[in-house]
Parts: C-alpha cells; structure tokens; sequence
C-alpha cells in the first residue's frame, strides 16, 4: 500500500476541515418579510406544518404589528386547514384577544366557533365542543349582527341545539332502559324545557310518559301522551301512546 507524503495528508486534513465547517455555516438571516412570504408561499402549496413554522419564525423576529397580525391569522388559518382544530381554536382565540380591533377579528371568532364545531363526535359522546361551539356561534350573532356568516352561523346554532337535545334524550334513554326511570324523567323534562325548538320531541314525549307510568306517576305521564298526540300527529309513537293512554291513563 502506498504511504500519503505527511504534505499531502495535511492538504487533505484541512481540504475536509473546510468543506465541513462551509456545510454546518448557517445561511444568513431572513428578514421577517421573507419568512412571512415563504409561508405564504407553503400555505398556498398546502405545505401547512411548513407554513405554521416559517410563520412563527417571522413573528420571533418582531415586525411590525401589521405584519405580525397577518402571520397569527396566517397560522390560525394553516392549523384550521391542516385539521388541527383545538389549536386552531386557540391561535384564533389569540388572534382575537391581541387585535379585537383587526377587520379579521370577526373572521377570526367565526372560524373559532367553526373550529370547537368541527371537534364534535356525536351525540353519545362528551358534548363539551358543542357547548363551546354553541356559546361561540352565539357570541357572534350578538356582536356581528350583519355579518356575511350570520345566516351560516345561524344554522350552525340551530344544529348545535339539535345535538344537545338529542343528547339529553339519548341519556334519558339509557336511563328508560337501565330501569332508572327518575332519572329518564329528568334527563326527558330538561330537553323539553331547555331544547323547545327541536323538532324530534315526539320521542322524548313518548318516553317522558312511559317513564311516568313506570314510578306510577299517571299525571304527568297523561300529559306527555296526550302532548305527543297533538303536537306530532305523525308520529312513529302515535299509535303506541293512544294505546298507553286507553289502556292505564
């Protein structure tokens, strides 16, 4: 094997040294400027995760207060797209709080509510977001009454109220099943009281007048029956609460 000359292997030694040292050298600093174009740029491609840390990179850089509004948003929208809803929700909900006075802070609480909606599973589950969502929607109509979302907006409180109550009934009907008819009571009388709008009370009536007749408690089980029948003269349960209210009320 031939022997590198010692002047060789020090070229050699230090040609490697160099090239090393050129490749761990950070490129120079972007301005705030270009970190928020290049976000826009990966926002615009759908790179979200990308656009979310070229954003935030421009925001550590503290520009000016337009530019630094225009990246929260900027993030809070990428969060949204890319499904990310509790953070989404919450960069908005910043967004709102740092710039209540921004054109896009209405906008903002829109997509917010959006958000805690989008978060909802169904009707057997912890309705924690369609409270919140349902507080938020709310919210909104009351501060941005001529809003272009408020038609949108007003559909989606309507679908969150539906949600609950057919939560509570979907809980009264477990209690019903369960042979925990005080409970179902309750459970049925809330969602009368707090859900009048919904328009599948036939069935929470139904079940309100059985779990009556269950704890012998043949007023209020004669009332709901006989509700049932004239405010739902289509229903499923018609014929099965005649039959109820002709044979024990």
């Amino acid at each position: 094997m031939k022997r590198v000359p010692c002047k060789n292997l020090l070229l050699l030694v230090i040609t490697i040294t160099l090239l090393s040292a050129c490749a761990g050298t950070p490129k120079a600093n972007l301005t705030a400027q270009q970190l928020y174009t290049q976000g826009e740029t990966s926002f615009k491609k759908g790179y979200y995760e990308e656009a979310i840390k070229q954003w935030k990179q421009a925001k550590d850089q503290f520009p000016q207060p337009e530019l630094m509004a225009k990246a929260e948003i900027g993030i809070a929208n990428a969060y949204f797209l890319h499904h990310d809803y509790i953070e989404a929700g919450a960069a908005y909900e910043d967004f709102r709080k740092l710039h209540p006075t921004n054109d896009l802070a209405q906008f903002a609480l829109y997509r917010q509510a959006l958000a805690n909606y989008n978060l909802i599973t169904g009707i057997d589950t912890d309705q924690t977001p369609t409270h919140n969502a349902l507080t938020l929607f709310e919210s909104f109509v009351t501060q941005y009454p001529k809003s272009e979302y408020v038609a949108k907006v007003r559909e989606k409180i309507t679908d969150c109220l539906s949600k609950l109550a057919q939560y509570e009934i979907y809980v009264g009907h477990f209690y019903y099943r369960t042979d925990h008819y005080k409970a179902a009571i309750g459970r049925f009388e809330y969602a009368l009281a707090h859900f009048p709008e919904y328009t599948g009370h036939d069935k929470t009536l139904y079940y309100l007048g059985k779990s009556a007749l269950e704890v012998n408690e043949k007023e209020k089980a004669r009332s709901a029956l006989t509700r049932l029948i004239r405010e739902y003269p289509n229903s499923n349960y018609l014929g099965e609460a005649r039959e109820l209210l002709a044979k024990k009320l």
